[in-house]
């Protein structure tokens, strides 16, 4: 396999899209601790951001591509794991983040926060607080063959 240092090899590289792309890396970085690994375009179009071993690229909104403060709904969540989710969820509050979810534990092990961003995505930080089979909270293991697809 070629190895490509503009895309990370993780399982998962999600694009977000933001109306003030400028203003979106700003806030990422200041109030969830994100790093920015690059930008491009001339005007700026795009970015490549992490936070630990999460990667994301943030991109404008287009004609096709819409944040969810435009559609008045939440598209989708974005769960990152970080060790001191405590100290995470402190300077996310203190930096003026709205807070949906206030740091609690799941019924399915997971010490977790969650916060919207500038535009309205959704983001939750999470650790494992407890190891729990899926059975322990209620849920329902599909079947052995249909579990991995190859």
């Amino acid at each position: 396999m070629i190895a490509n240092r503009s895309v990370p090899v993780d399982t998962l590289l999600p694009h977000i899209f933001y109306r003030d792309l400028a203003a979106a890396i700003d806030w990422l970085t200041k109030t969830l601790g994100f790093a920015e690994h690059y930008r491009y375009g001339d005007p700026l179009s795009g970015a490549q951001m992490h936070l630990g071993d999460a990667w994301i690229m943030v991109q404008s909104t287009r004609a096709d591509r819409a944040a969810p403060a435009q559609l008045g709904a939440y598209t989708q969540s974005l769960t990152i794991f970080v060790e001191d989710v405590e100290s995470h969820f402190q300077h996310t509050k203190s930096s003026g983040a709205t807070i949906i979810e206030e740091l609690n534990e799941t019924v399915y092990g997971e010490l977790q926060y969650g916060a919207l961003d500038l535009d309205g995505h959704l983001w939750l930080f999470s650790r494992h607080a407890r190891d729990l089979s899926p059975e322990q909270w209620g849920a329902t293991l599909a079947p052995a063959n249909s579990r991995h697809r190859n």
